[in-house]
């Protein structure tokens, strides 16, 4: 049984408004942070593409997979980074995978400025064809991710471009392609912790292998794959900017499928020098006073977006974060 509803998207995409999909994602918000997109327009032999030059990476031995090892990207964050190199609340993720970005060319003045996270992407030698995969997935969930926040907007009261005309103007986008080895049978590992993400809207691709849960005020529920579809959540920034009206929902991965499962997250935040107060009028209805899962108040925080994604980003890769420090 499917517990998280599906919110079609299309006329968000193709007319920018939609009074229907803008209910949706509201009651969607409110309850879990999590629903899932249909209608999104994005090619299904894109998809698949992605998926197959992904695998052919992941199927090379260590030794060529860290030939674009994230150690190599310096300040912009990219590469690769194998089985338990990531840390979720300190704690190692049982996955390997690869970190993009937008792909920025060396005389883009943030890169010549030494802005952390801004840079060129690392792709492998050995799978050349992955490089256009996940440059034209980038472009393509671009306009995914605005259509939907269109939605989001709607559903707060706001002009539907409240989000492209300012905050997403010239987004912050991070993406990644996760790895994970089937779990042991009796493991207490797992593929990504109990967390929250850190920005706007996650939109993820999951093959057919299950593994994701979502943490509701009933209990933890199962969030299985759904051909044709992006799980979208909601981040922590969000929820503050909203004031806790929508809510930004702990999560965890364990593949249990016996597979190796493959999952493609994409991160869709404000710009990285923009201040991030919070949203005007009914969006800034508070949320009843509960306190979040972890005990943070996300509405402390002041300054950038960027500042307060770098904090955030060290904190999961401890050994790369002088790398991204202030520049």
């Amino acid at each position: 049984m499917l517990e998280l509803p599906i919110v079609d998207v299309s006329r968000l995409v193709r007319d920018g408004a939609d009074p229907v999909a803008a209910a949706g994602i509201e009651a969607a918000c409110r309850a879990s942070g999590f629903f899932y997109v249909t209608g999104h327009g994005v090619p299904a032999e894109l998809v698949e593409r992605l998926d197959r030059h992904a695998r052919a990476f992941f199927a090379l031995p260590e030794a060529g997979k860290l030939e674009i090892a994230m150690a190599r990207g310096g300040r912009a964050w990219r590469g690769f980074f194998p089985v338990g190199a990531e840390l979720t609340s300190g704690r190692p993720d049982a996955k390997e995978g690869l970190y993009f970005g937008t792909e920025l060319g060396p005389d883009d003045p943030r890169v010549r400025a030494g802005l952390p996270l801004h840079g060129a992407n690392l792709f492998p030698r050995q799978v050349p064809e992955l490089r256009a995969a996940v440059l034209e997935y980038l472009a393509a969930l671009t306009a995914t991710a605005q259509a939907v926040l269109r939605g989001v907007a709607q559903s707060l009261g706001l002009a539907p471009d409240y989000f492209a005309a300012g905050y997403t103007a010239d987004p912050t986008v991070l993406f990644r392609i996760f790895h994970y080895p089937p779990a042991e049978p009796d493991t207490d590992a797992w593929g990504v912790g109990e967390h929250t993400d850190y920005g706007l809207l996650t939109l993820l691709l999951q093959d057919g292998n299950g593994g994701l849960q979502v943490r509701t005020p009933s209990g933890w529920i199962d969030a299985p794959p759904v051909p044709g579809t992006f799980v979208c959540n909601i981040g922590d920034m969000l929820d503050r900017m909203t004031g806790g009206w929508y809510r930004s929902t702990p999560h965890r991965v364990r593949n249990r499928s016996g597979n190796e499962r493959l999952s493609f997250p994409f991160f869709f935040d404000p710009d990285f020098a923009a201040e991030v107060p919070p949203l005007p009028g009914r969006a800034a209805t508070g949320a009843g006073g509960e306190r979040r899962w972890d005990g943070q108040d996300l509405r402390v925080f002041n300054g950038t977006y960027g500042d307060y994604l770098v904090a955030k980003v060290g904190k999961v890769f401890p050994g790369l974060s002088a790398d991204v420090g202030a520049a």
